[in-house]
């Protein structure tokens, strides 16, 4: 499969037979614009602009928003529900999970996670290939909580996604602070978009894998 990161918490995620999902597209109000993209599936984690732009994805895209399960030929699509805040969606409201299972990888999309890590939602969550988490914090979890859930889930890849970036206006905290948690033989900025992964990539091992939205 192809992962391939489009900015903020945006992934356009392909398995080899060319089925392909958006994740949370946004819209320009961030501070740089979607790119032309298209897509059989678009998932939503939850309504704000900044993850809701489905009129950016092109193709008459499938609209994924709700809690159940689908099956987009072949590949399979589960959300789990969550919150956006500590305080039970109180602040921000819901969240909404997604977990992909493409050519016999497990890849979970946090979205706009908020809340503290919980053994309850690790088990919904389990198993895990590649981890695509929110680290900037102010809307999400920050680094820290992040690193708790990497640690308890176990991934064999972390993708980190919706930090301060070129151009973004939104007050979150730049990446550097998660990456300073693992030990540097453990991450790989590939200073690209795109990886394409197999399941014999993995080797027990969690490694850490920055993508960088072409600009």
């Amino acid at each position: 499969m192809i992962i391939e990161y489009l900015g903020h918490s945006c992934f356009k995620l392909t398995e080899s037979t060319g089925t392909s999902v958006v994740c949370d597209p946004y819209d320009g109000s961030i501070g740089y614009d979607m790119p032309e993209i298209t897509a059989d599936a678009v998932t939503v984690s939850h309504g704000h602009y900044d993850h809701d732009n489905i009129k950016a994805v092109s193709g008459e895209p499938k609209i994924i928003g709700s809690e159940s399960g689908y099956d987009l030929s072949g590949v399979e699509i589960s959300s789990i529900k969550s919150f956006h805040d500590t305080q039970r969606g109180k602040l921000r409201g819901e969240n909404l999970i997604f977990k992909f299972r493409m050519d016999g990888i497990d890849v979970c999309h946090l979205g706009d996670l908020g809340e503290d890590c919980s053994a309850e939602l690790i088990d919904l969550l389990l198993p895990v290939n590649v981890l695509l988490i929110p680290v900037g914090g102010t809307y999400t979890i920050d680094a820290e909580m992040a690193k708790e859930y990497v640690n308890r889930i176990m991934p064999d890849v972390v993708i980190p996604m919706h930090y301060k970036s070129k151009g973004c206006k939104l007050d979150i905290a730049k990446i550097d602070d998660f990456i300073s948690r693992f030990d540097e033989e453990f991450v790989e900025d590939r200073d690209d978009s795109r990886i394409e992964l197999k399941r014999s990539d993995f080797d027990g091992e969690t490694k850490v894998i920055v993508l960088r939205r072409h600009v």
